[in-house]
């Protein structure tokens, strides 16, 4: 599992860096690099990693498909999530072992109004939301994540 990881990561790294325009390219690429990859694979992590070809001005080439990508993260996110608890002032999430700051991550990058920010130890993580009275929004925003699993 880390050795694709490790993979998809990379690939993810070549294509915001250099002008992909074919999956024979890229092949080459990791192959240089001692990434051993066959095209069929790599069609596979296109696959999962969202990756699309765009037309261009100079061409076609291969991009991350941010949506795509976006609920991707968002899946694996809802999968690192093991709770979720909350009093009348503050929202208590539990995670995977060493995930809290991941999730806290991504928490903060929604850009919600009614969170103020988070906090994150190695499985847990603290959302202050703005409000005491934002406090059922706030769970109700971490059950959806929580949901976006399948």
């Amino acid at each position: 599992m880390y050795a694709k990881l490790k993979r998809q990561n990379r690939i993810k790294e070549i294509i915001h860096e250099y002008e992909i325009t074919s999956q024979e390219q890229l092949v080459k690429m990791l192959n240089d690099e001692s990434i051993v990859i066959t095209q069929a694979t790599l069609s596979r992590d296109f696959a999962e990693l969202g990756v699309i070809r765009v037309s261009t001005e100079n061409g076609i080439r291969y991009v991350l498909n941010t949506e795509e990508a976006g609920l991707k993260i968002s899946r694996l996110i809802g999968f690192e999530i093991l709770s979720v608890v909350n009093n009348e002032s503050m929202v208590v999430i539990r995670t995977l072992a060493g995930r809290a700051q991941g999730v806290a991550h991504y928490i903060d990058r929604l850009n919600v109004e009614e969170i103020l920010g988070t906090v994150a130890g190695d499985d847990t993580v603290l959302i202050i939301p703005n409000k005491q009275e934002k406090v059922s929004k706030v769970v109700s925003i971490i059950k959806k994540i929580m949901m976006e699993i399948s």
